[in-house]
C-alpha cells in the first residue's frame, strides 16, 4: 500500500531568498535575470518574515526597501504536512508556492503547484507497475521484483507502433517542467522492453534527451513475452520504429469533438 506523501518529499530544499532591507529595484533586477521566479520569501537569516511578488513591486519606488511592500502573516507550510493539504491550500488561495518552515520558522524549502502535480504524477505510477507485475506473476508463474533505474533510451525495445504527434507537445511540455512520469520497462534477459511511455520517450528524443528514469520490472527467469513477440512481427526494435502520426490526431480527441458536434 502506498503511503501518504509528504510536503518534504517534493519541496525544494535550496531556496532563493530576499533580505527585508533589499531595495525594490534589486528585486526586481533578482526577479527578470531569474529562471522563471515571480517572487521570493523574505528572511532575515533563515526566519520567514513574509513574501514579495513582481505584482507587490509593480508600482513601488526603486529605492524602498522591500519590508514596505512585502507580504506579512503569509501562509507556510510544513515539512510533515501531506502534500494533499498543501495542494488544497494552494488551489484555494490562489497561490503558486508556499515556503515550508520547520517548528521554529526558519526556512527549510519552497512547494509550488508543479510539484504538487509531480507528486500525483508519482504516486500513480506504482499502482501501475504493481498491476503490471501482478499479471505478470499469474499469467507466467514466475518471481519478479522491481528497481528504480535511469535507462538509455536507445536500448529500449518498443511495444507500439505509433504515436500521435498532437500529444507529443503535452510531453515535451510536463519534459521541460520536469513533470514527466518515470517509464515502465521489462527487462527479460538483458532486453529492455517498453511497456508504458512511448509519447514520452519519443517526445524527450526530440528534444535530445539521451536517459531517462523508469521503474524496471526485471523477470528473474527468461520468459517469451507476448508483447515482446507482437513487437518482432511488427518490426519494432528500437525507437526509431516508431511512426509519428501527423495526419491525425488522437482518437480519444476526435471521438470528443464528434461528441460535441
Amino acid at each position: 500500500m502506498i503511503g501518504k506523501a509528504t510536503v518534504q518529499e517534493y519541496m525544494t530544499r535550496e531556496v532563493q531568498t530576499v533580505s527585508p532591507t533589499d531595495s525594490v529595484a534589486d528585486v526586481a533586477r533578482r526577479i527578470i535575470e531569474s529562471d522563471g521566479h515571480n517572487g521570493f520569501p523574505v528572511c532575515e537569516g533563515r526566519r520567514v518574515e513574509g513574501f514579495v511578488t513582481a505584482r507587490d513591486i509593480l508600482l513601488e519606488d526603486d529605492e524602498a526597501p522591500i519590508f514596505t511592500a512585502m507580504t506579512e502573516n503569509i501562509i507556510v507550510a510544513h515539512p510533515e504536512m501531506n502534500v494533499t493539504d498543501a495542494a488544497r491550500v494552494i488551489l484555494r488561495s490562489g497561490i503558486q508556492k508556499l515556503p515550508v518552515v520547520d517548528d521554529a520558522g526558519n526556512l527549510v524549502g519552497i512547494i509550488s503547484n508543479t510539484d504538487v502535480i509531480r507528486s500525483q504524477i508519482e504516486r500513480a505510477t506504482p499502482e501501475k507497475v504493481g498491476k503490471l507485475m501482478r499479471t505478470l506473476e499469474q499469467i507466467h508463474d514466475i518471481d519478479i521484483h522491481e528497481e528504480r533505474q535511469t535507462v538509455e533510451l536507445s536500448k529500449l525495445i518498443p511495444t507500439q507502433g505509433r504515436v500521435y504527434a498532437d500529444e507529443l507537445e503535452g510531453r515535451k511540455y510536463e519534459l521541460e517542467r520536469g513533470l514527466a512520469e518515470p517509464l515502465v520497462v521489462i527487462e527479460n534477459q538483458g532486453t529492455l522492453v517498453l511497456a508504458d511511455g512511448h509519447h514520452r520517450v519519443m517526445a524527450a528524443d526530440r528534444v535530445g534527451v539521451e536517459e531517462m528514469e523508469a521503474y524496471v520490472i526485471v523477470l528473474d527467469d527468461p520468459i517469451e513475452l507476448g508483447m515482446q513477440r507482437t513487437a518482432q512481427k511488427e518490426g519494432l526494435e528500437s525507437i526509431s520504429d516508431i511512426e509519428v502520426v501527423d495526419y491525425a490526431r488522437h482518437p480519444l480527441v476526435e471521438t470528443t469533438e464528434r461528441l460535441q458536434s
